[in-house]
């Protein structure tokens, strides 16, 4: 069977051609970095030397080896600052799932290589990945010969990834010569120092733990090398995961230890040196049911997990369509063989029409994705797609309170604050998302299923809130979190909500779960029909057995049957509430240029307030004493794209304010801009 060659220059067009990948929502920022604006993207560098001419429009040309974060005027906005949370694996909520074997990898590009911008952008049309809870590793895909073949993840995604427990990791990327790749760049990737020293493996651990992501995946596929090289990389794998102690490593299957191209596609002779010196490998797309099965047993033989090895599975073209042997890799019957990763599962958003890529719609198809057509991750569907849910242990993050949430997936067509709609500005900043439901969607009824999903237009805070609609003829219970949280005499859960107009009655209760497979019901209202707004709710669980919070639900009845749009739009668990966080430190603007008549973009810094701090947020103030929401941001530093003038003001003052877990806002560090 020809199938590597065509997976492998799948993989290397998803990378290496500057046409192939047509990710949309990108020529814009593109175009806007040769104007001169000061707006900051994701880093990306060659090893050394660099490519001859000059870098086509909207692309920077930069050296590794040459970079120092004292230099990176970026490094601010790059900075994720969110830590890797301590996640748990909560019984498999079905039968198939193995909790302790395969997990999945994903490499998933946001955008090309140099159209990444470093904290959102003002459009709600984004991969906005939130099925963190499948995730054992996320890879930052990109890189290009053209832009540069080294790309450190956004600030975003990686706070998003952390908060859920995900480890992040950049790419190094060795393109095909009929890509672009030149020899001499690998060359100088694993060139050695004084003392034996690699200085630019150095250089990679210094950009990881400069930014604060995870790792590196490394992808050498340009050919030409020989043995020497072959021992050249593989020693520049060995030392950057020994000197990057705590950094992932994670090679793919293309460089055998010959210094050939050649793709195994299985744990081998030709590439175990490489698998020995990273911390997992990445098999090409061509494996077999045999080659996994050999593949896993020297995995053993050397005393590493099989499941450190992923299975490639290349979803760009196809999605859930995409045909998979799934139980050579992960058997419905006995042990899973290996894990596997997905190549491209942005595919549920980039493969949506034009003009159809809402966030609802996309939601949607990615829920799908991982959870299987039936929308149940208790019940996955028979059938040629096997999503994740079906065979992947989830995991959770909730161990430690305050928990809250508001249902905020990362983007939306608007913000809003206590249930206002404060801002009609479509946006993403996947920093901003919150910890959500893992498991996509679990419904206990005897009578009718209704739909569950995020929508987006209403929300309590952020851009979005969880949505029940149908006509249940019995008591329905929706799953929301595995959690295992301490329950005392003096938690509460407070519980934001509402009708829409239309809607019949509903009668609501919190479910909770004190003993593993078994829930408590409290009653947290009836809501009447037609919807009166939004409705706040604070419930005692002090009457309930003290130890540990195993799972939190809704149960929803119509009293009066007839069909029920019901929404919840924030969801806290906590003791004694902290105190409203501290002020920022002083904000000062670092740069700033008018863009038009009454619009200019800034770029601002604050310090750090004292933790916790969940994220910050930015107001513009109005005349009046008014304010527009501007944005959010995980870090110290902020980028304003078009700060409008009001009137004929002098000046315009633009406020930070930190937020805590349970979003309570401090009082804000101001600064000025003059006009």
């Amino acid at each position: 069977m020809r199938q590597e060659p065509t997976r492998r220059h799948a993989l290397a067009i998803g990378a290496g051609s500057v046409t192939a990948l047509a990710l949309p929502g990108t020529a814009t920022a593109v175009t806007a970095t040769a104007t001169g604006t000061l707006q900051p993207y994701a880093s990306y560098w060659f090893p050394d030397s660099l490519p001859s001419g000059t870098p086509r429009p909207g692309v920077v040309w930069r050296s590794l080896r040459v970079w120092t974060p004292a230099s990176d005027a970026d490094l601010p906005f790059n900075k994720a600052t969110v830590p890797l949370a301590p996640r748990f694996t909560p019984p498999p909520v079905n039968a198939t799932a193995r909790a302790g074997q395969a997990r999945v990898c994903a490499l998933a590009a946001f955008a090309h290589t140099s159209g990444n911008p470093s904290q959102g952008s003002d459009t709600a049309d984004h991969y906005a990945l939130t099925h963190w809870a499948y995730l054992d590793e996320l890879v930052f895909w990109g890189g290009s010969s053209d832009e540069g073949l080294i790309l450190a993840p956004t600030a975003p995604v990686v706070d998003a990834a952390h908060r859920n427990g995900v480890p992040v990791l950049g790419t190094v990327f060795l393109p095909p010569a009929a890509y672009g790749g030149q020899l001499r760049w690998t060359e100088d990737l694993v060139r050695r120092g004084a003392g034996g020293r690699f200085p630019l493996a150095d250089k990679l651990i210094e950009v990881a733990r400069a930014y604060g992501f995870d790792g590196w995946f490394l992808n050498a596929e340009t050919g030409g090398g020989d043995a020497r090289l072959g021992t050249s990389v593989r020693d520049f794998v060995a030392y950057l995961r020994e000197r990057g102690a705590g950094l992932r490593v994670t090679w793919y299957d293309a460089m055998a230890v010959s210094g050939d191209i050649s793709w195994q596609n299985e744990l081998n002779d030709h590439n175990a040196a490489f698998f020995r010196a990273a911390g997992s490998m990445f098999l090409n797309f061509g494996w077999s049911r045999a080659g996994l099965a050999a593949s896993a047993g020297r995995a053993r033989r050397l005393g590493r997990s099989p499941y450190a090895l992923w299975a490639g599975v290349d979803v760009e073209a196809r999605g859930w369509d995409t045909p998979v042997d799934w139980d050579a890799v992960v058997p419905a019957e006995g042990p899973h063989t290996v894990s596997y990763g997905f190549y491209r599962p942005e595919w549920t958003w980039t493969s949506l029409p034009a003009g159809g890529r809402s966030p609802a719609a996309f939601h949607a198809r990615d829920d799908r994705f991982w959870s299987g057509e039936g929308l149940d991750p208790a019940a996955p569907p028979a059938g040629p797609w096997r999503a994740p849910a079906a065979s992947v242990a989830d995991r959770s993050t909730l161990t430690a309170l305050p928990f809250a949430t508001t249902f905020n997936t990362g983007h939306g067509t608007g913000w809003y604050e206590k249930g206002a709609r404060v801002s009609d500005a479509a946006w993403n900043h996947l920093g901003l998302q919150d910890r959500l439901p893992g498991r996509r969607w679990v419904v206990r009824t005897a009578g009718t299923r209704p739909t569950v999903g995020f929508d987006f237009s209403d929300a309590w805070r952020g851009g979005s809130s969880l949505l029940v609609e149908g006509a249940p003829t019995g008591p329905t219970t929706v799953e929301l979190y595995a959690a295992r949280l301490p329950l005392s005499r003096t938690t509460v859960v407070e519980l934001a909500h509402r009708t829409d107009p239309g809607s019949a009655a509903v009668r609501v209760e919190l479910a909770v779960s004190p003993h593993p497979g078994s829930f408590h019901h409290l009653p947290a209202g009836t809501l009447r029909a037609g919807g009166r707004g939004w409705t706040t709710v604070r419930l005692r669980l002090g009457a309930l057995p003290h130890g540990t919070v195993h799972a939190l639900g809704i149960r929803l009845t119509a009293p009066d049957g007839g069909t029920v749009r019901w929404r919840l739009g924030g969801l806290a668990v906590h003791d004694t509430a902290p105190p409203a966080p501290a002020r920022p430190g002083r904000a000062r603007v670092t740069a700033s240029r008018r863009t038009g008549d009454g619009t200019a973009e800034l770029r601002l810094a604050w310090g750090a307030a004292r933790a916790p701090v969940r994220h910050y947020e930015l107001h513009q103030v109005l005349p009046g004493g008014g304010r527009r929401f501007l944005d959010g941001t995980c870090g110290h530093a902020y980028y304003v794209a078009a700060l409008r003038r009001t009137a004929t003001e002098a000046a315009t003052r633009v406020e930070v304010r930190a937020v805590d877990e349970l979003y309570a806002s401090s009082a804000p560090a101001s600064v000025t801009f003059r006009w």
